[in-house]
C-alpha cells in the first residue's frame, strides 16, 4: 500500500462486496481496503444454498468466493460478524454497531437483502425456516429427513428449488402460493405451466390462489392452515417470499432510496463519494432505459466489479443484459434479459418437450431470452437483446438459425 493511497469501504461481505474487492486488487488498487460482514463467513455464493449445499452434496468450502487466506494475502481487512449503523457521507465515515467510525475516500454499500417476513399468527414456532444463510440451509437440512412432511409458502424460485431439493431427500412437500402458477412473475403463465407439470410429476403438490394463514403447534410448528381453510400437517415449514433491500445504513445518509439505493449506470449514489451495487442497488440501466433492481448471483458478481472499476476511475456504464439459472431436479434453466411488459412469446421447439428457447418479445423487439435444457441458445441470445431491433419471430422459432449470426444481421441492418 502506497503512502496516502485512499481508503475503500465495502459495507457487506457478500459475493458483491467480495467481486468489489477481487477487482480493486487484481485491476491495480493499491489503497486500504476493508470489508465488513455480519456473517462469520468471508464472500460465499448462496445459489447453493437451495440447491447442492442443503442436499449434502457439497460443503462451506466449496461456495466460498475464496479461500479465507485470499483476503490476507490481498491486504483486504476483513471484519465479520459486524454491523455498520449508518454511512455518514457528509463526514466520509462508516459509523460501526459499537461506535467506532471508519473514515474512508469512497464507500460500497452493498448490503444485499433481508428476506421478507409477514407477521402470521405462528412463525415464531420451531421448524420453521427462512432461507439465506448457510445457517438457514443447515437448519432445513437437519429437518430434511426421507418421510418427513414440508410445507413451503412461496413458489418462487427460492420455493421451487427447496421444493425440488426437499423432494430429492425424499421429503413430502406442500406449496402454498397466492398466484395460480409457479414462478408466474419472473417467467411468464405460459413457462409457469411447464414448471407446475414437473413438480408435479415428482410428487410436489401446489395450493394455488391460497397464502397461510396461521402455524400451529405447540413449541414446534405442526400443521399449516391456508387462507383458503385447507389445514396441511407437516414436520417443518420454509417461508420464501422474497427479499427486501437492506437501506437501513444509509437511510440517514441524504442517499436517494427508491426500491433499494439509487445509482446510475455507473453505480454512483447521489451522494458524492458512495456507491452502491448487488441485491441492494436499483440501477438506471441504459440498454433497457429503465430502473431495475437485480437479485440474481452474476448481477452480484458482475455489477460488484462494475463498482469496484467506478471507484477507481476507470468504470464503463453497466449494461449487462443479466444472466441467471436455475437448477430443479434435472432441468436446467437459463434466463437472460428483462421481460417485464413483453406482449409476445416467441417459442424454439416445443414447451411439452421440456427442453426449448423462449423470447420474450415487445413491438418485435427481443426483450429475453428463456432456455429450458437448451443453454447455449440463452447466451447466443445476449447479441438480440443487445440489438433493441425488431426480429421476425419465424426466424427465431426455426431452429436451423444461428442465433448469434442473426444477431449480427440486425446490426448491420440496423447500421
Amino acid at each position: 500500500m502506497s503512502p496516502g493511497a485512499p481508503r475503500i469501504v465495502i459495507v457487506g461481505a457478500n459475493l458483491t462486496g467480495g467481486a468489489a474487492a477481487t477487482t480493486l486488487r487484481t485491476e491495480g488498487f493499491d489503497g486500504s481496503i476493508v470489508m465488513i460482514g455480519a456473517e462469520p463467513h468471508p464472500p460465499y455464493e448462496r445459489p447453493p444454498l437451495s440447491k447442492e449445499y442443503l442436499r449434502g452434496e457439497k460443503g462451506v468450502a466449496d461456495a466460498l468466493l475464496h479461500p479465507i487466506e485470499w483476503y490476507e494475502e490481498n491486504d483486504v481487512e476483513l471484519l465479520l460478524e459486524r454491523t455498520v449503523a449508518s454511512v455518514d457521507a457528509a463526514g466520509r465515515q462508516v459509523v460501526m454497531d459499537d461506535g467506532a467510525r471508519i473514515p474512508f475516500d469512497r464507500v460500497l454499500v452493498a448490503t444485499g437483502g433481508r428476506n421478507r417476513r409477514f407477521p402470521i399468527p405462528g412463525l415464531e414456532l420451531e421448524g420453521i425456516h427462512d432461507l439465506r444463510t448457510i445457517e438457514d440451509s443447515d437448519r432445513i437440512r437437519a429437518d430434511a429427513a426421507s418421510g418427513r412432511h414440508a410445507v413451503i409458502m412461496g413458489a418462487g424460485f427460492i420455493g421451487c428449488e427447496v421444493a425440488a431439493s426437499l423432494r430429492r431427500l425424499g421429503v413430502e412437500v406442500d406449496v402454498v402460493e397466492r398466484s395460480e402458477l409457479p414462478l408466474l412473475r419472473a417467467l411468464g403463465p405460459e413457462l409457469g405451466r411447464v414448471y407446475e407439470a414437473i413438480h408435479r410429476d415428482e410428487g410436489v403438490r401446489f395450493h394455488f390462489g391460497e397464502g397461510i394463514e396461521r402455524f400451529e403447534g405447540g413449541d414446534r410448528v405442526e400443521r399449516v392452515v391456508t387462507t383458503a381453510g385447507t389445514t396441511l400437517e407437516c414436520d417443518f415449514a420454509v417461508v420464501g417470499v422474497g427479499i427486501e433491500p437492506v437501506i437501513d445504513t444509509v437511510r440517514e445518509s441524504g442517499v436517494e432510496i427508491r426500491n433499494g439505493i439509487v445509482v446510475d449506470e455507473l453505480c454512483r449514489t447521489s451522494a458524492d463519494g458512495v456507491y452502491a451495487a448487488g441485491d441492494v442497488a436499483n440501477h438506471y440501466h441504459p440498454l433497457f432505459e429503465m430502473e431495475m433492481r437485480v437479485e440474481h448471483w452474476d448481477n452480484a458478481l458482475k455489477q460488484g466489479a462494475a463498482a469496484a472499476r467506478s471507484m477507481m476511475g476507470s468504470g464503463a456504464p453497466f449494461d449487462d443484459p443479466h444472466w441467471f439459472w436455475s437448477d430443479q431436479y434435472d432441468h436446467n434453466l437459463q434466463f437472460m434479459g428483462w421481460p417485464v411488459g413483453y406482449d409476445e412469446l416467441v417459442v424454439r421447439g416445443a414447451l411439452e418437450d421440456r427442453r426449448f428457447t423462449a423470447f420474450y418479445l415487445r413491438d418485435g423487439v427481443v426483450l429475453a431470452a428463456a432456455g429450458l435444457n437448451r443453454p447455449k441458445d440463452v447466451r447466443r441470445s445476449a447479441g438480440l437483446i443487445r440489438a433493441r431491433t425488431p426480429v421476425d419471430p419465424a426466424l427465431l422459432r426455426d431452429d436451423d438459425i444461428d442465433l448469434k449470426q442473426l444477431a449480427a444481421r440486425l446490426v448491420r441492418k440496423e447500421g
